[in-house]
């Protein structure tokens, strides 16, 4: 069973930055893509950034500039680097993996952007 594990969350002031985490239990390549999700209140998940095993990026057009994902095969994880964020980024942000059509989920990490 795959576990991935987020840390990295937490409360930062408008403008911040935060570093999200996500460790995966296997080879981080044996997916055909991570990647990073949110979702706020009231809202639906919606993809943030994902990285597929070739290394094709893509960026939801609400954080591109300001959002990097990258990888560390070696340490079997992916990360999230944000800055400039607002309060509109607020939310719990979630890791995925994609192997053969099958989504697997951390459990979530909260990013609150408040001052």
């Amino acid at each position: 069973q795959v576990q991935l594990v987020e840390s990295g969350g937490g409360l930062v002031q408008p403008g911040g930055s935060l570093r999200l985490s996500c460790v995966a239990s296997e080879n981080i390549f044996n997916f055909n893509s991570m990647g990073w999700y949110r979702q706020a209140p009231g809202n639906q998940r919606e993809l943030v950034a994902s990285i597929n095993v070739g290394g094709k990026i893509t960026y939801s057009d609400s954080v591109k500039g300001r959002v990097i994902i990258y990888r560390d095969g070696t340490k079997k994880t992916v990360y999230l680097q944000m800055s400039s964020l607002s309060p509109e980024d607020t939310a719990v942000y979630y890791c995925n993996a994609q192997v053969l059509r099958v989504n697997y989920w951390g459990q979530g990490t909260q990013v609150t952007v408040s001052s």
